[in-house]
């Protein structure tokens, strides 16, 4: 395979009468380039060619499995189209390495899946929920963008309508944001589903493993396929339904190019194949909410009555409150009263209390004490943190060098402030504010999953939280303006995500469930929590990049690198009509560089924003310029994304 843009096409060769029965479409072969060896897949076998001149042959077949299936192919195809990529790069995230022990093994007997019932009675919660499940059952491709009830056990119920579409005769692919999510949903599914037919593909599987298990998909032995981004380009035979949950999860967007979303390709893949899909989450996106708005899904929500009898008390005050308390144990907690008294509520009913953190670590920011100057590293400029108590110094988050002696560069004092309390720090003054009370911390390295139905204190940062068996008794979210006050497109939409994810880990209201959001009421992602109204926030947030341009309402490219290359990439592109350039801005040094582009260089922006018919179009373009730039061999190597989740 050859990653080069502008050899991003098929090439002819001979194939001898030795190799002729194992060389056929979707196997792994070698063949000699241009002098040199290297990996390349079976497209198609013919009787005659287009190329001028004399052809090679083929130097080997590396195995004869066909791996590269028909349907994979399109997708990788149409994944490259869509993110102007090359197939080697998508073919690279979509067929993992061989390995040969594993290959020659033969596959296991299996016994034939009978249809067995599914209670999918909570299904009837939600309007459409019965006749969702009635089409899955029928092998229609319904799809539906699925709003879960805070307290809902989203796993058992993914785990249902799989087992409905496996138990039907289809495939079913399953994708989460970590393994964690895997794990859970695993545990569901195999208690619907034959745990012979269900295989997990993440990360963190060794090559033979999980090699052996994408093979069993292959092969047509597992007929539920759970895992993370990668897993999205599974070889499932007989596809008849797709999972997404929490499509708004960072993790779901491939950091490799041509840095596809896990939601877009599962999107384009239930597209190609005309099978069912299903998008869930406790909150909501704008493009999930575009998919319904365009009436290529529907909605899966449950009544407002139903709601307001799942969703716990949620009660908003401003940070500033506690200031003025005469509770000492509000001061040294930086809480207010109120939270307090909910969590003491929640701990004499003997239910432990979930507190949310934005930041992980001890003090992940420092400022200066007298002009409020953020400490930054000397080296890369970088935020300075305070890794623990005792540290000799602060530490920077970019480059990692140690700072012993601080002195602003503003006003020259030694004397700095914290700027963002950490989760450990946190869990700190907590244990000091309720003394003999046990703090648990989840987050970083140390991720608790689950804790026992007891008087605890649990500290978590947005995605770790554990979960408390019987449901919290109340959630804390503290310093919401670290989240809110993010310079992002996706500020307000990630904080409610992380607010729904934790508040629906907390007992209903009748139970004495509290969530207290420390945040001014009147913000619309705060009312939004209140009213436990994902779907009406994601509405705004939609109609608001419509307003003003941004996806999902437009196609958006981001051209990052050095300025005189991305310069001299967008005079080369022909532009499709209507086409708007924007920029150029220098990215922060935080921002993930394109490889080959030093620390010490200067790395420009720029967009170019198309209306929604002309996406492909668009990427189309770049696709040619970056292979004509790649042909010249003159410029710095340029990254473009498509649409990315983060621009600024």
């Amino acid at each position: 395979m050859l990653s080069v843009p502008h050899l991003d096409r098929e090439f002819d060769y001979l194939v001898s009468a030795e190799q002729s029965d194992d060389a056929q479409p979707g196997c792994r072969v070698r063949v000699r380039f241009h002098g040199r060896l290297v990996d390349a897949f079976i497209l198609e076998r013919r009787s005659d060619t287009d190329h001028v001149g004399k052809l090679g042959w083929l130097e080997k077949v590396v195995s004869a499995e066909p791996v590269l299936t028909h349907d994979i192919r399109r997708l990788v195809d149409a994944v490259a189209a869509r993110y102007a990529g090359t197939r080697a790069d998508v073919l690279r995230l979509a067929v993992p390495p061989r390995h040969a022990t594993v290959e020659k093994r033969p596959p296991p007997s299996l016994e034939p899946l009978f249809p067995q019932p599914v209670d999918t009675a909570a299904w009837s919660a939600y309007n459409g929920g019965a006749q969702f499940i009635a089409a899955l059952g029928d092998g229609r491709a319904a799809r539906a963008v699925w709003q879960a009830l805070p307290g809902e056990s989203w796993p058992q119920r993914l785990a249902e309508v799989a087992a409905v579409a496996v138990h039907a005769g289809r495939g079913v692919l399953a994708v989460v944001p970590d393994q964690r999510d895997v794990d859970l949903l695993h545990a569901a599914a195999v208690a619907q589903v034959d745990g012979s037919r269900v295989v997990a593909l993440s990360a963190g599987l060794g090559p033979a493993e999980r090699y052996r298990r994408w093979l069993t998909a292959l092969r047509g032995s597992a007929r539920l396929v759970i895992g993370t981004r990668s897993a999205v380009f599974a070889p499932v035979c007989e596809l008849g339904l797709v999972l997404m949950w929490d499509d708004g999860d960072d993790s779901l967007v491939e950091p490799r190019s041509p840095y596809p979303h896990a939601r877009e390709v599962a999107m384009l893949r239930a597209h190609q194949v005309r099978c069912a899909a299903l998008i869930g989450g406790y909150s909501r996106t704008a493009e999930a909410q575009s998919l319904v708005g365009s009436g290529w899904a529907h909605d899966l929500t449950a009544s407002r009555q139903t709601v307001r009898e799942r969703a716990p008390r949620v009660v908003a005050l401003e940070d500033s409150a506690y200031a003025q308390e005469r509770d000492p144990a509000a001061r040294t907690a930086r809480l207010p009263t109120v939270a307090l008294d909910a969590a003491r509520a929640a701990l004499r009913d003997d239910a432990p209390v979930l507190v949310q953190v934005p930041r992980r670590g001890y003090v992940p920011a420092l400022a200066c004490a007298r002009c409020r100057t953020i400490a930054r590293c000397r080296h890369c400029t970088g935020p300075l943190s305070l890794p623990g108590r005792d540290a000799p110094g602060a530490l920077c988050r970019w480059c990692g060098r140690e700072e012993p002696a601080l002195r602003c560069t503003r006003c020259g004092s030694d004397a700095v402030r914290a700027v963002v309390v950490g989760a450990r720090r946190t869990a700190e003054e907590l244990g000091r504010a309720f003394p003999g009370v046990p703090v648990v911390t989840s987050g970083g390295e140390n991720v608790v999953a689950a804790v026992p139905q007891r008087p605890a204190l649990v500290v978590a940062t947005p995605g770790v939280e554990p979960v408390a068996d019987g449901g919290y008794g109340a959630a804390l979210l503290l310093d919401s303006w670290a989240l809110l006050g993010r310079q992002d497109l996706r500020a307000a939409e990630d904080t409610l995500r992380h607010w729904m994810a934790a508040s629906a880990l907390v007992r209903r209201r009748d139970l004495g469930g509290t969530v207290v959001v420390v945040a001014e009421s009147a913000i619309p992602t705060v009312q939004a929590l209140i009213r436990w109204d994902p779907v009406g926030h994601a509405e705004a947030e939609l109609d608001s990049r419509t307003e003003v341009g941004l996806p999902p309402a437009v196609h958006m490219a981001a051209v990052d690198g050095d300025p005189g290359a991305v310069a001299a990439l967008l005079a080369t592109v022909d532009l499709p009509d209507g086409a708007d350039v924007l920029g150029p801005v220098a990215l922060p040094g935080a921002a993930r560089r394109p490889a080959g582009v030093a620390v010490e260089q200067t790395v420009d922006r720029m967009l170019v924003r198309v209306p929604r018919d002309r996406g492909l179009a668009l990427a189309a373009a770049l696709r040619r310029a970056i292979a004509v730039a790649s042909a010249r061999h003159d410029q710095e190597p340029v990254r473009v994304q498509i649409d990315p989740m983060h621009i600024g």
